[in-house]
């Protein structure tokens, strides 16, 4: 039996340890007793806080509403090994080692599920009243920060520092948000979808800066590149992410583009016995022809059933699964629902149903009349039924398509 198809827990009884404990590790913990496997199951965190779910942060977590966001889980009775407040230091899979702060830790299969962390803002990490927001000590370090109405400015217009705009104004706090592109979500969605979304700063009472960059951060002030002065009891800094991949370093596993663990289509590393799943990792999509990296909670929780299958499968010698997922994520923001699926470069047409000065919208793209990416505002139904129509490549009518008052199942041709 070759060292990438033997079952997990033969030979060591180390069985299979999960580096990270946010969604993606916990899902894959879960995913693996309910596919049946019996084997030892260890869950590494660095972190000391029980395993968490992140996107409260920016919501009830920031507000006060909610004290925390601990994952309904019983590990006790899944047997699933908590080793929290360990920090995974690098890896040697020749040996099947995981080398962390607390020693190493043997393995059978390595599941490598740190995610991603926030991008820093040059210079600006030793100012005081500088924020970031991953953790849930992150949040709680920001909570009396909104609680206060301190004059708040948030650096970078993307989908964290949106969410945060809006709850900073919610709190009471008055804020300016300073983005480097000329609109926001620029590198996100092309710039007619993203133009609508410009006035909800504005309505929410937030002033948004484009084209404006930041030369530097001091105490209480971040200056602009053009000379402007912007009152800031904090500074919310939300330029970006990149997967937490530093301490690979050295273990062999090959990296991409963007520091990522590109598995392949059965969420396999290059190394034996070690799979990739969440922020960390991008795959081979068949749906859309290109890899894909996606920084959003479903595919947190979808990846795991994935790699769950597929080391119960090695362990039967059965034929593995493959990960093609519909992408999908969601925003709160300004009052407003967004909901997106799929991946919309490939996308020859875009459609709109309904008036984007409105409160509730959609967008279409379509590729040779198939639905292959849909956002929409405040049009659950729109997204519900859309998702379903990419996973199934269902040929689309644009003329039907278009008319919002037509339910999308029935715009088929």
């Amino acid at each position: 039996m070759s060292e990438q198809t033997r079952e997990p827990g033969q030979g060591t009884g180390a069985g299979v340890v999960v580096v990270g404990a946010g969604m993606a590790g916990v899902q894959t913990a879960v995913a693996l007793r309910e596919e049946g496997y019996r084997g030892t199951v260890t869950l590494v965190g660095a972190e000391t806080h029980r395993p968490y779910d992140r996107p409260p942060l920016s919501k009830a977590v920031l507000l006060g509403t909610a004290e925390g966001s601990a994952f309904d889980v019983d590990f006790d009775s899944l047997g699933v090994t908590l080793r929290l407040g360990c920090e995974a230091l690098g890896l040697r899979p020749g040996d099947h080692v995981l080398d962390t702060s607390e020693g190493p830790v043997p393995y059978d299969a390595l599941v490598l599920a740190t995610g991603a962390e926030p991008l820093r803002l040059p210079g600006a990490g030793d100012v005081p009243g500088v924020h970031l927001l991953r953790t849930l000590d992150d949040a709680a370090r920001l909570r009396p920060v909104l609680e206060r109405q301190h004059d708040v400015v948030v650096v970078g217009a993307g989908w964290i520092g949106a969410e945060f705009a809006t709850a900073a104004r919610e709190a009471g706090c008055e804020v300016t948000v300073v983005e480097a592109a000329d609109r926001p979500l620029a590198g996100t969605l092309p710039a007619e979808v993203t133009a609508p979304m410009a006035a909800w700063y504005a309505d929410s009472g937030a002033v948004l800066r484009t084209r404006a960059r930041v030369e530097r951060v001091e105490p209480g002030t971040v200056v602009l590149d053009d000379g402007t002065r912007l009152p800031a009891g904090a500074v919310l800094v939300g330029v970006g992410a990149r997967p937490a991949t530093d301490w690979l370093a050295g273990s062999g596993i090959a990296l991409g583009a963007h520091g990522e663990v590109p598995a392949d289509d059965h969420l396999r590393t290059t190394a034996p016995d070690v799979h990739a799943v969440g922020d960390c990792a991008s795959f081979p999509s068949r749906r859309y022809g290109e890899r894909l990296l996606v920084h959003h909670w479903d595919n947190a929780l979808q990846g795991p059933r994935t790699v769950a299958a597929n080391i119960v499968a090695a362990g039967a010698g059965e034929a593995p699964a493959v990960y093609d997922p519909v992408p999908y994520f969601w925003s709160e923001q300004f009052g407003r629902f967004v909901q997106y699926a799929g991946h919309h470069p490939a996308a020859d047409t875009l459609l709109w149903r309904g008036d984007p000065a409105g409160p509730a919208w959609s967008v279409c793209w379509l590729r040779e009349d198939r639905l292959v990416a849909l956002l929409a505002v405040g049009r659950p139904r729109d997204l519900a039924q859309g998702r379903r129509l990419i996973e199934a490549g269902t040929p689309m009518d644009p003329v039907l398509l278009a008319d919002p008052a037509r339910p999308l199942k029935s715009a088929t041709a």
